[in-house]
């Protein structure tokens, strides 16, 4: 995979020894595959939640961190989830079209990610990819082909109404996350897309594997239909059946890792190897921005983190730096060189990669030694390799010996207790020498060599100090456009909108999905909906809210809960202390888990009413108080587990609901 021109041994006036190679770099025989660029992943899901929360000055901050050019990450590229009402890792996100007859494009937060980021770079490309999907395109199952023709009109709206709402024209469209493909349906949204004037949008499939190579070897039309191949956590290698069909091959989701310095040494890592080893021209990292509640599932696990919008506060992590070796001195359209003349492994550990513009006129070269266990990945498990201090002398030959220097930027990843890395530091620029560049380079280090003058390492004042949840909280939410979601809750399973309620409760937030959905994970499952708020180590806590269900298609009953222990995929076996109210059959049920499978007390509602009904949980201790409309229906002791959680919101079932004047007052303050 790599050419050696030239071996030496370096001996030190203290006799230790350096092993220094050449490596050439030419492309007089040929380009490699074209780079496709770098990118993040909002979604898989609701992984940007808290973000849109955040004071304009600090959320401005960190998008300039994620998308100005030449500033910091200076992402290529932003793939997007197409919301699809259910649960997808850390949230739901929400669908345009929630039922057949809907239609809408106010809901969620990804159309303001895509616009904000193509405010800060016009050329970013944009890329959208389902999860999940409205029960209604499933015909009430788990299978979203049932009717391809259906599905792929369902898709063709999203493209279409990103277009229409915010002059946004994605560029690549995925099939289904993580889950199988349908060769029909493919066609058909090739179709749907031609017909519609979306010639210009590529299909990827299918975001899962490499399997899909083998069916577009054998069917001429799925090939045509199909523009790239991409695969999730490839670890850095790729198929003989991919290679074979000559698409480009990317590695569409990876990383997924906690952003600390091992994380930003997987990052480093892959970002070279995906190419070195599996030829695959685009790395796309889930998640862009940490920005969920940490005691989610991944926490930490992005490019940055954005959790603590109440203060304004994030973390710059090192993968940001890491990605800007790559993305502020290339972009997509340049062209990797051959393997052997400028893109290999070292001989003593590490990759190396060299690519070109497309006038020929820059070249830029990225060179990482990153120690296996100092870049391990969450996944998947990376085979034992050694790495050493090396000298690299590259060799430029044909067109490129003509530069007579280079700029370098450095990155060295510090992992003893009184080291400090270096992150994106300018160094000055190397000589040229006979077309000779030599570089002393050591262990977990990374080095950016390019013709190009620019290169910022972008920055803003520290932002304020970070602090827990507010233990006091109150929201009526009025105030919010129509259709969006509220700051700060994180619905889980259900989808939550502001829309306007009845006199007197002027805006409510409806939970509106009406049936399970054609569902990701199995989250969704117990037919329950559930909307997270707060601090997860509250124990003591009393909250209330106004409910009312909805006089059609409405939900079977309604709860507060407080103490609730966990979201995400697991969120179908959340426990807590769950308060629920059937209004229509004057009932109420406090349980310790969300399933309804650990009864504690249940009892009847005689007070409750048709309409808008007040409930209210206190939990001090191993006591536990509930009231409906004032009046104290339950003072009973409940289990001391949970410990403590976030309080929670929902539905008994999917079906309408409304709620309105959530208050809630925490670690024991009531």
């Amino acid at each position: 995979m790599f050419v050696k021109i030239g071996r030496c041994i370096c001996l030190s006036a203290l006799l230790s020894v350096t092993f220094c190679d050449d490596y050439r770099v030419d492309y007089s025989h040929g380009l490699g595959r074209r780079f496709d660029g770098i990118g993040g992943l909002s979604g898989g899901g609701a992984t940007s939640k808290l973000l849109v929360n955040y004071p304009k000055d600090y959320r401005d901050q960190i998008l300039d961190y994620l998308f100005k050019p030449n500033f910091a990450a200076s992402l290529q590229i932003l793939k997007v989830e197409i919301g699809g009402d259910s649960q997808s890792t850390e949230g739901t996100e929400a669908s345009h079209m929630h039922n057949e007859w809907d239609e809408n494009y106010q809901r969620g937060y990804e159309w303001w990610l895509m616009t904000e980021a193509k405010k800060r770079n016009p050329d970013i490309l944009l890329y959208g990819l389902p999860w999940a999907f409205p029960g209604w395109l499933g015909d009430g199952g788990d299978n979203p082909y049932t009717n391809v023709t259906r599905t792929a009109e369902y898709v063709t709206r999203w493209l279409l109404g990103a277009k229409k709402f915010y002059n946004l024209s994605i560029d690549y469209i995925g099939i289904w996350n993580e889950r199988p493909y349908d060769i029909s349906y493919i066609k058909t949204l090739r179709k749907s897309l031609d017909t519609h004037q979306l010639s210009h949008v590529k299909i990827v499939g299918a975001d899962g594997g490499w399997e899909i190579a083998s069916a577009i070897e054998k069917d001429s039309e799925l090939a045509a239909a199909v523009d790239y191949i991409g695969a999730h956590y490839p670890g850095t290698t790729t198929s003989s059946e991919a290679l074979t069909t000559g698409k480009q091959l990317w590695s569409s989701e990876d990383y997924s890792t906690y952003n600390d310095n091992t994380g930003a040494g997987c990052w480093a890592r892959i970002l070279n190897q995906n190419f070195v080893n599996g030829f695959m021209t685009s790395t796309i990292s889930w998640n862009l921005i940490a920005s969920y509640y940490s005691a989610l599932p991944y926490p930490g696990c992005g490019l940055m983190t954005a959790d603590n919008p109440w203060t304004g506060h994030y973390d710059v992590s090192a993968p940001i730096w890491i990605t800007a070796h790559t993305t502020q001195f290339t972009a997509p359209g340049w062209s990797y060189l051959q393997h052997g003349s400028g893109v290999g492994k070292l001989t003593h550990g590490g990759s190396y990669v060299s690519l070109v513009s497309p006038d020929h006129k820059d070249l830029t070269v990225i060179i990482e030694t990153m120690s296996h266990d100092h870049s391990l990945c969450i996944r998947p498990a990376l085979p034992a390799y050694n790495v050493i201090a090396q000298n690299v002398t590259l060799q430029l030959r044909g067109v490129l010996a003509k530069f007579q220097q280079l700029n370098v930027w450095y990155s060295k990843l510090a992992f003893g207790k009184n080291e400090t890395s270096v992150l994106f530091k300018k160094l000055s620029p190397v000589k040229v020498q006979d077309g000779r560049v030599t570089l002393s380079v050591g262990v977990d280090e990374l080095y950016t060599l390019t013709s190009l003058p620019g290169g910022t390492k972008g920055t803003y004042p520290a932002p304020p100090a970070r602090k827990p949840f507010p233990n006091t909280y109150s929201e009526d939410f009025e105030g919010y456009p129509l259709h969006s979601e509220p700051v700060d809750f994180a619905q889980q399973t259900g989808s939550y909108e502001i829309v306007s309620g009845d006199h007197p409760h002027g805006n409510v937030l409806r939970q509106a999905v009406l049936q399970t959905p054609t569902f990701w994970c199995k989250a969704d499952a117990v037919n329950k909906s559930l909307n997270l708020v707060g601090n997860s180590k509250w124990s003591d806590v009393y909250m209330s809210a106004d409910i009312a269900i909805g006089p059609v298609n409405g939900t079977t009953g309604v709860f507060v809960a407080a103490r609730v222990d966990q979201g995400g995929c697991q969120s179908w076996k959340a426990k807590g202390i769950f308060f629920f109210l059937f209004p229509s059959e004057k009932k109420f049920i406090l349980t310790n888990d969300l399933a309804r499978t650990m009864p504690l007390k249940e009892g009847e509602a005689t007070g409750a009413v048709q309409g808008w009904n007040s409930l209210a949980l206190l939990l001090e201790g191993s006591n536990a108080v509930g009231r409906l409309n004032k009046q104290t229906l339950f003072n009973i002791t409940v289990p001391s587990t949970p410990a403590h959680g976030f309080v929670a919101i929902g539905t008994d079932s999917y079906g309408i609901a409304d709620f309105d004047n959530v208050q809630i007052k925490g670690s024991g303050s009531h």
